[in-house]
């Protein structure tokens, strides 16, 4: 990331890049949410018999095709912040480490420098994920009802929670999203900086920009294999209670895994793990282009921050 900007441009260019990789990917996040959730209060024995096409199909006929992007306005009002926060967070974090471990030429000592993309990855994901937590609950619940419709929209969402289960109840799962959270970045950074700055020492004459969704796709693949089951149980914890519905999973975190282990079986944490990839590769490729594209357009713009 060699483009040097300021620090409103670099929001936006961080804030603009995760909401438009989101809303591209929308219908496959919210197929991958679907299928996370489906151990909650369903016969697990009929699982098995649920494909991506049958339950696109349903949405389709059942829904209508804008379904797809239900819960969409609420992630992007998450997105925004959040990415600004993360790249923001990950480059003051990066500069803070080299300086602590007095690297001063990033690429001198490899080793050190992918700790550095590794901590700083982990550490930006965490306070960006702290920061909007809410409105990710938010759209969790959005993005999981079906005909029934119990959340008319963000503020009715936002509203009925803090009635029903209390203003805690907009961070419940916010253990499991910062043990997530944390390594899923961690991996992600490390991975993509890593892969990046290979692929353009070997081949310079790449365009960087092909070369960044190319890397981007293949640190979300790497982040997503190794977080994928703290994300489904995140997902859960996130929609304990809701819509009145008795609490499923009452023993915390660890209980949480060992529910769902017991009565799913292992297979069961990686429930939904398909579309997931089918998001990723395109949907963190995007966000890495769009961000090194905008830092590049933005760097030519006088800071003033």
């Amino acid at each position: 990331m060699e483009a040097r900007v300021g620090t409103i441009q670099q929001l936006l260019a961080g804030g603009i890049a995760g909401a438009f990789g989101k809303t591209c990917t929308a219908p496959l996040a919210r197929l991958t949410i679907l299928f996370q959730v489906q151990g909650m209060h369903s016969d697990v024995s009929s699982l098995s018999k649920v494909s991506i096409w049958r339950e696109a199909s349903r949405i389709i006929n059942e829904e209508g095709f804008r379904a797809f992007w239900k819960g969409n306005l609420v992630t992007i009002a998450h997105r925004l912040p959040y990415s600004a926060v993360n790249f923001y967070a990950y480059e003051h974090y990066k500069i803070l480490l080299q300086s602590i471990l007095s690297l001063e030429n990033e690429g001198k000592n490899a080793s050190a420098d992918l700790g550095v993309h590794f901590v700083g990855g982990g550490l930006a994901g965490m306070t960006a994920a702290s920061a909007t937590y809410p409105l990710d609950l938010v759209r969790t619940r959005l993005a999981a009802q079906r005909n029934s419709i119990y959340y008319r929209g963000i503020w009715h969402a936002f509203h009925t929670i803090c009635r029903e289960e209390g203003f805690l109840g907009l961070y419940k799962g916010l253990g499991a999203t910062l043990l997530g959270v944390g390594p899923s970045l961690a991996i992600s950074f490390s991975v993509y900086e890593s892969l990046r700055s290979y692929w353009l020492l070997q081949r310079p004459s790449d365009s960087p920009i092909m070369v960044s969704l190319a890397c981007g796709s293949l640190s979300g693949i790497a982040s997503s294999t190794a977080t994928f089951p703290v994300d489904l149980v995140r997902r859960r914890m996130q929609l304990e209670g809701a819509a009145g519905r008795a609490r499923v999973y009452k023993t915390g975190l660890f209980g949480t895994f060992r529910h769902i282990i017991q009565s799913e079986g292992l297979g069961g944490l990686y429930r939904g793990i398909l579309p997931e990839y089918y998001k990723v590769v395109p949907g963190v490729g995007i966000v890495f282009m769009t961000y090194e594209t905008l830092k590049m357009l933005l760097s030519s713009i006088p800071a003033r921050y």
